[in-house]
């Protein structure tokens, strides 16, 4: 599929997370937010360990307690795929574009005989990014922006359309689903920065 998931999220398509990723929030490999959209009680009866619990009906008033950084991971789950769908929709369309929909939803996770919590279920986010192997931070990514130096390339992963909005100087663009057709053309003898739109595209 050469548009790939960047592709496939601007087509506003449902995206969906396997138990296995979404169990990386709950050992703590993965920062995410893991929204429950059941009912109060169905929640409090069973949940996902670090879930926060906004049932469909209320997720409407819940906006401003998401996380400010909109690239940060959100996975929806529910009872059925209607009400998991809803709720996605609703939290892509406050303008966070990794959100997904955990495949199967609760019952698919009690299947695969994952961690299950019982009793109350936390209501308040909290969303701290967490730095991955090769990952630098904002300032130094700057720094290195502002003055690139001679044996450094920036590789800008965005799709042409994103990139076409404006790059930064002397970037080089090859899209993410692109850079396996067009490794000839990545320099080997410098360093390379990879930026993009989202962390899952890089």
């Amino acid at each position: 599929f050469k548009g790939g998931v960047p592709f496939w999220i601007k087509t506003k398509r449902p995206v969906y997370s396997s138990a296995k990723y979404v169990k990386k929030s709950v050992n703590g490999a993965v920062p995410m937010v893991v929204v429950d959209l059941r009912s109060s009680k169905k929640a409090e009866a069973g949940h996902i360990k670090g879930a926060v619990s906004y049932p469909l009906k209320k997720l409407s008033k819940a906006k401003e307690k998401f996380p400010a950084l909109k690239s940060a991971p959100i996975i929806v789950y529910a009872d059925n795929a209607k009400t998991a769908l809803t709720g996605f929709k609703k939290i892509r369309s406050w303008g966070y574009k990794t959100t997904s929909i955990l495949q199967g939803g609760f019952s698919a996770w009690k299947k695969a005989g994952l961690p299950v919590t019982k009793g109350k279920v936390k209501t308040k986010i909290v969303y701290v990014p967490k730095p991955v192997p090769g990952q630098i931070d904002n300032e130094k990514f700057r720094a290195i922006a502002e003055n690139t130096p001679a044996d450094t390339i920036i590789l800008d992963a965005r799709d042409i359309e994103e990139a076409a909005e404006g790059m930064l100087k002397g970037a080089l663009n090859i899209p993410t689903a692109d850079v396996p057709f067009r490794l000839s053309e990545i320099p080997k003898d410098k360093k390379i920065v990879i930026h993009c739109r989202d962390r899952k595209s890089v």
